[in-house]
């Protein structure tokens, strides 16, 4: 399992467009082959700044399955515009420590 993390910083006064374009752009991710879940969370001190969480079986399912997919392409016309400035992309392993 992998775990996609990104900082999503959204230009000030455009949290609402940016959350449903987010919905409408789901879809797009959830078809790629390898897709676990994801996970957005709105940051409670500076409200234009997002957390996303993606899952993934194998890191190829993100960075070859849906990057390089059109599904992509349609990704990024709905919410690039939006990040101010672009996402720092990181991919993590299984975690080191569970909940007991």
């Amino acid at each position: 399992m992998v775990l996609e993390a990104a900082v999503l910083n959204v230009v000030g006064g455009e949290e609402r467009a940016f959350e449903q374009a987010m919905r409408t752009a789901r879809p797009l991710i959830e078809m790629t082959p390898g897709f676990v879940s994801l996970d957005l969370h709105r940051c409670m001190e500076t409200r234009s700044r997002y957390l996303l969480l993606v899952r993934w079986e194998s890191l190829e399912d993100h960075t070859i399955g849906f990057r390089h997919s059109d599904r992509y392409e349609q990704w990024r016309e709905l919410l690039h515009h939006f990040y101010e400035p672009f996402p720092l992309v990181e991919h993590y392993s299984e975690t080191l420590f569970a909940n007991d």
